[in-house]
This record gives C-alpha cells, structure tokens and sequence, in this order.
C-alpha cells in the first residue's frame, strides 16, 4: 500500500489531519480512498471533522489516548464520534496541533504557553508537560512528531534539545525530514505507534529515516 498522500489536494498533510491510537482526525470532504489508507495503514477510526469550520484540523488539534486539546471556545462538527474528550486550551495560541507536540506519556510545548494552559495539557493528557524548541523552533507541534515507540524532529535540532526530548519521552529521538526536505517534520506527517502516513512529495529515503525513527524496521 502507498504511503504517501495528500489531503485537500496538498502534501501538508499534517496541517490537515492529526491521529492518536485510536482515532484519525481529518477534514470533511477528505476523499474516501483517503480515509481508507488512513484508516488502515493507522489502525483507527477515522473521523470526519472541521473545527470552528475550519479544515486545517491538524493546525487546530492535538491530542493522545486520554483526549483531544483544541482552541478555547472551539466548535468540533462530528465530536460524539471521536471517543476521548475534547478539551479546550486557555489562552492566545490556538493553533493547539503547531504548539504541542504529544504521545501517551509526555508533551513538550512552545514555550510561551502560559502556567494554566501548561497545566490544562497535563490535566486533560494525563501526560508530562516540559516547555522548549526544537532547532530553535517554538511551534514544536510542527517541527516534530512523536509517537509511543519514537520521535522524528526537525534535523536542525541541537544536541541539548535532543538531550531534553530522549529525557522527557523516554525514548528515541532522531532527526528527519518529510516532503523533499521539509524542516517542519510534522507538516508532512501523521503517526502512531502502529502506522504512519506522509505527505505525498516524500522521499523514499525521508520515509525509510520515519520508518527507522518511529520503529517500523
């Protein structure tokens, strides 16, 4: 099965669509063989949604097996379908999917969420929350990805960045890009422990450093 897709006719995948184990989040109208891939090389359901009547879904929210975090005072079409929470973040950074970067256990997150926003994170993920960057980057939830059983981050990552990320997680970082060397990782990227699916410009040496970093070798 292919790999590489596109949604809304464009390889930023990530901007689009967001997964957690369980459940794929994409934008409605996404193509029904697009949801079929999602769906299977994922293992999830896969979720219909826009969010404030927005399709950039996976700028807009992020979340884990406990829930998912979006904007304050958002409207999500489709919630009762999702199967975990949904929460609101407090505060002015509402693109929730670029700010927070997050699996089961731990999130690190831009670095100017404030203490209640921090808080609301831990509470609602049931995760460790550290602030940081990545390569220097605030909008960590774009310049990496992680899942259970690893992370892929932007290659311009420093080696203390990568030294808090292999603490806070507890498992591998490495370095990557996704769609012909694009820096923020997670644009073109949505996985799990289980599966992943990457933005269709991709190369095959960009998805054998995903396959090698998320644990599919």
């Amino acid at each position: 099965m292919i790999r590489t897709i596109t949604i809304q006719e464009s390889p930023v995948i990530g901007a689009f669509a967001t997964c957690t184990e369980d459940v794929a989040l994409v934008p409605l109208g996404t193509l029904e063989n697009t949801r079929d891939d999602i769906g299977q090389l994922l293992q999830v359901n896969v979720v219909e949604t826009l969010i404030n009547g927005s399709t950039i879904v996976g700028s807009l929210c992020r979340g884990n097996s406990n829930a998912i975090l979006v904007p304050r005072g958002s409207t999500v079409r489709g919630q009762d379908k999702i199967g975990v929470p949904i929460c609101e973040l407090p505060g002015k950074l509402n693109a929730v999917g670029n700010v927070v970067m997050v699996n089961d256990t731990a999130a690190l997150v831009h670095p100017e969420l404030s203490d209640r926003a921090v808080e609301a994170i831990e509470k609602a993920l049931k995760v460790d929350v550290r602030r940081g960057t990545i390569g220097g980057v605030k909008t960590v939830g774009m310049a990496g990805i992680a899942t259970n059983k690893g992370l892929l981050v932007n290659p311009r990552a420093t080696s203390l960045e990568l030294e808090v990320l292999e603490e806070l997680f507890g498992l591998p970082v490495a370095i990557g890009t996704t769609n012909f060397g694009t820096q923020m990782v997670a644009s073109g990227l949505i996985a799990n422990s289980k599966g992943y699916v990457a933005g269709s410009q991709t190369t095959g040496h960009e998805l054998g450093r995903i396959e090698d970093a998320l644990g599919f070798i």
